[in-house]
């Protein structure tokens, strides 16, 4: 397998790596960086919970091979916080009792992040069909959705 010099930026550090052309940005992310708050769920850009930042947008990692990504600035879950204060979606989820088993909050709060960087005044629907590509086995969403919508009033 043919071996390609990258350099991602990611949580504003950069990584100077080597990755085979067929590995992808969550395997990169996970296995050479070693920030597993991206998930691999389900591998087919159907679930989530392996989202990630990339100038603001949300970008699902399993399905970016990690060659594409060179010079790519990107924030995972664990960039979101500033050093021992999370970020707004972060704070409001755990306020608002929005964690279950954890599995999909990574890219709930990715995603939700990316929501209010790009609306930051949402309302209740345009919440719950922005997090229509999130999914969570384990909730009704309600509690998610509601953390969305207590994170935009602390903003």
């Amino acid at each position: 397998m043919k071996k390609h010099a990258i350099i991602l930026k990611v949580n504003g550090k950069a990584h100077d790596l080597v990755v085979e052309s067929n590995e992808l940005l969550l395997n990169v992310l996970r296995d050479k960086l070693y920030l597993t708050g991206s998930k691999y769920g389900c591998g087919i850009a159907e679930c989530g919970a392996c989202t990630v930042l990339v100038d603001g947008q949300s970008v699902l990692a399993c399905m970016i091979p990690a060659v594409a990504a060179h010079g790519w600035d990107i924030v995972t879950v664990e960039g979101l916080a500033q050093g021992d204060q999370l970020n707004p979606v972060q704070q409001s989820f755990i306020d608002n009792a929005a964690i279950q088993c954890g599995f999909c909050v990574p890219g709930m709060v990715v995603t939700s992040t990316a929501l209010l960087n790009e609306n930051p005044h949402p309302d209740e629907d345009y919440v719950k069909d922005y997090l229509r590509g999130n999914f969570c086995r384990c909730t009704g969403y309600i509690a998610m959705v509601k953390s969305v919508l207590d994170a935009a009033e602390r903003k």
